[in-house]
């Protein structure tokens, strides 16, 4: 079944697709998402997650995958490159989104390049300009969107759905096939298929972002422990999946 570009799930309809997705594989979660919309769907690309997604939507319909990616202006050279790697192997463009520069002009000369250590309300600030607002531009032009977000990621993403309505972005569907996959499970599969990764990730980086809010985590810690390590755990999402 292929829905009608606009069209809208119900709580209810969610829930039974949630239901019988629950047990599903990522691959069966994302045959679903790509039969029923189509091109009208699109994968945010940021992670290893979504790299090993990508590859998995390019073998069941390489016609139908479409991914974007959001580039603050502050990323690490290492994903740059990565981004050359993939569009190159899949031989599909990655779309590129980029933050409005008179808004990140102003926010830097108000405030500073680095304003984002200073407070937690800068913080956010800096990741809505560069991140959230190129995100909601992209997804005004869909019906829905893939992530590839898992529960065991952090605290704030325990309760996570293979498959939920988005009520930040005009109630467009969300698709997590990864929900129930743990981070072994992740870098199996890259390692398993010839997946291109972020070269970060051997130097101790399992999670990547912007380069200044981004380090390293030392064995023990959450794998999440290295963005934004100087905030507290309960408040550490950019606003790009906003906690429930």
């Amino acid at each position: 079944m292929t829905i009608v570009p606009g069209t809208r799930f119900s709580k209810e309809e969610v829930a039974a697709l949630n239901r019988t997705l629950e047990g599903a594989s990522p691959e069966e979660v994302l045959r679903w998402a790509l039969e029923t919309f189509g091109r009208s769907i699109a994968l945010a690309w940021s992670g290893a997650e979504d790299v090993a997604v990508l590859d998995m939507m390019h073998r069941i319909d390489p016609r139908s995958t479409r991914v974007f990616t959001l580039d603050t202006g502050r990323l690490n050279p290492e994903t740059y490159e990565l981004i050359d790697e993939v569009q190159a192997k899949y031989e599909s463009p990655v779309e590129i989104l980029f933050p409005d520069a008179a808004a990140v002009e102003a926010m830097v000369r108000g405030k500073g390049v680095n304003l984002f250590y200073r407070s937690l309300e800068n913080r956010k600030e800096c990741c809505e300009v560069r991140k959230v607002e190129p995100l909601n531009r992209m997804l005004k032009t869909l019906d829905g969107w893939i992530t590839g977000l898992r529960r065991t990621q952090a605290v704030t993403r325990g309760r996570l759905s293979k498959v939920e309505l988005d009520y930040a972005h005009d109630l467009i569907v969300k698709v997590n096939p990864l929900a129930d996959w743990t981070t072994a499970q992740v870098f199996d599969y890259l390692k398993e298929n010839g997946v291109p990764t972020n070269k970060l990730h051997a130097k101790g980086y399992p999670s990547i972002g912007c380069a200044p809010c981004t380090r390293a985590v030392v064995p023990g810690e959450d794998e999440r422990a290295g963005r934004w390590w100087w905030e507290n755990p309960e408040s550490k999402e950019c606003g790009l999946h906003p906690i429930p």
